[in-house]
């Protein structure tokens, strides 16, 4: 926590060395009283060792709002100002801790809870390049539109043209926006109408979209029959719902399959995380006992233990648990405990490589604060931050679009991350961290056919039906114990789906939730 206070004033002088005299604006006299309450916060709730460069520090602060506000070529807003400085104060630690404006505390609400108004797609950006769709959901307004996997949408015409935009303005090129304005320009409420200019293979140009919104309700967790007793599992991310919704899952499959199941993939490719209570869930009910994941952190309450228990368990068939690039947080939190635990065969390539628990703090005025406030650790003890998750089986996509995206960024490419050595100071890590070499498992070449396939869940449907592998997982836990090495910590935690850490409500402090994003 930093904190503001004011020091010694600073203004204009004249010649002659007497101050000069002049009323106070309305907006710089409520700046001081905002430096004089810091000040009395400082003062007398902390110990007087540092006061005086912290007073220092919210001198110079006003002193730069105050000539900024008086003195840019053009009029500014000191709300706005001040927005800006909060979000630079969150910028200089790690990549995921950031100040959340009202809008976009509402925005990750909403998707949390899985639930809005808009058009029901999926996209991705490349830097340079435009708004990719991933895919359209299924039964919503983008959908029924016609719009496609890997549609580039070129702009956007929103309902309601935002007031930053030039005078005339209706249409944007979507190469300079960020993904967040996008998904902001195009959820609005429902039945009103948005305008997509979208170009696909064939186009000669890019081809207006209308399409009506509507509530869009995004399922995290899909399931369905492979074949005769081999299920499969798709969870998309870690809601508020995704407890349920994966027994409810379970409990179709099962109805499905009444012999039992021979084996089963749980699809987590380009799952980003969510709600770390959540992967809980989900890990707890392939593991009967043990730990699942544990946390640690400055705070006695976020040092933490997350384990397993009996109730709910799977049986013991094979499970092979899917991962790619975009595999995040609490994703590798669930392909973890099932790796350490010798419960699933983890196939795919290494994962995003984030191993840090964000709290969310609700502040005035609706909006919000994202703070990263514990490391977490698999069952083994072992941080996956920066590293990711290493499979089991390393099986390279092969179609071209999908080697493309298995290049993108991870963890250890952002700006300010927290590295290995952070997570775990006595291991002896690299320098630099190349791209892990392939296991060799498998590593295809793309094909045009390939477009089509799906070779991981292939390659996974093949490794169920062979026992090898999983006799082999079965004498590994026999003779480990992944809790062995687990450093012990504060609190041990019970979870279930009603366990909730969603907004509002969670382990660590009272109004915060907790996420593994």
């Amino acid at each position: 926590m930093v904190n503001f206070c004011r020091g010694k004033g600073s203004g204009p002088r004249p010649l002659g060395g007497k101050m000069m005299r002049r009323k106070m604006h309305p907006s710089a006299t409520f700046t001081m009283g905002f430096v004089a309450a810091l000040v009395m916060l400082t003062l007398v709730g902390g110990a007087t060792t540092g006061a005086s460069t912290r007073y220092e520090d919210l001198a110079l602060f006003s002193s730069v709002l105050d000539l900024v506000r008086r003195n840019y070529v053009e009029p500014v807003e000191e709300h706005e100002l001040m927005q800006s400085a909060l979000r630079g104060l969150l910028g200089e630690l790690d990549p995921h801790s950031a100040f959340m404006s009202k809008d976009a505390f509402e925005e990750m609400q909403v998707d949390t809870r899985g639930e809005f108004h808009g058009l029901g797609i999926e996209i991705t950006k490349a830097q340079g390049g435009f708004i990719e769709v991933v895919s359209p959901i299924e039964g919503t307004p983008a959908s029924r539109a016609g719009i496609e996997s890997h549609d580039q949408i070129t702009s956007i015409c929103p309902t309601e043209v935002p007031e930053s935009w030039d005078e005339g303005e209706k249409c944007r090129n979507t190469k300079g926006m960020t993904l967040f304005e996008a998904v902001q320009l195009m959820r609005g409420k429902k039945d009103t109408e948005i305008t997509i200019h979208v170009f696909r293979d064939g186009f000669s140009e890019p081809n207006p979209f209308t399409i009506v919104r509507d509530i869009v309700q995004v399922a995290s967790v899909e399931g369905e029959l492979l074949s005769p007793g081999y299920a499969y599992l798709r969870i998309r991310a870690f809601q508020e719902r995704t407890g349920s919704e994966l027994e409810k899952a379970l409990e179709r499959i099962h109805a499905e399959a009444p012999a039992g199941l021979s084996g089963l993939v749980i699809d987590l490719r380009d799952n980003p995380g969510g709600l770390l209570n959540q992967a809980v869930t989900v890990a707890d009910h392939w593991l009967s006992d043990g730990l699942v994941v544990y946390t640690m952190g400055r705070e006695n309450s976020q040092k933490q233990e997350y384990r397993a228990r009996p109730p709910g368990t799977e049986g013991d068939y094979p499970v092979v648990v899917l991962v790619n690039a975009g595999s995040a947080s609490a994703s590798e939190i669930v392909a973890g405990a099932l790796q350490d635990h010798h419960r699933a065969l983890v196939m795919g390539v290494p994962t995003f490589g984030k191993g840090s628990v964000q709290t969310v703090y609700p502040l005035e005025g609706g909006s919000g604060l994202r703070l990263t406030t514990a490391l977490y650790y698999t069952p083994s003890g072992r941080s996956i931050q920066e590293v990711g998750i290493e499979p089991d089986i390393e099986v390279h996509p092969a179609s071209a679009s999908s080697l493309l995206a298995d290049r993108r960024v991870r963890e250890r490419d952002l700006r300010g991350h927290f590295t290995h050595r952070d997570a775990d100071p006595e291991i002896e890590v690299e320098d630099s961290l190349p791209e892990p070499a392939p296991a060799g498992d498998v590593v295809d070449e793309p094909t045009p056919d390939d477009e089509q396939t799906d070779l991981m869940l292939d390659r996974a449907l093949e490794v169920l039906k062979s026992w090898t592998y999983f006799e082999r997982l079965s004498e590994q836990r026999a003779e480990s114990s992944p809790n062995a090495s687990a450093q012990p910590v504060a609190g041990s935690v019970e979870t279930s789906a009603e366990d909730g850490e969603g907004e509002g409500e969670g382990a660590g402090e009272a109004g915060s939730s907790e996420e593994a994003r």
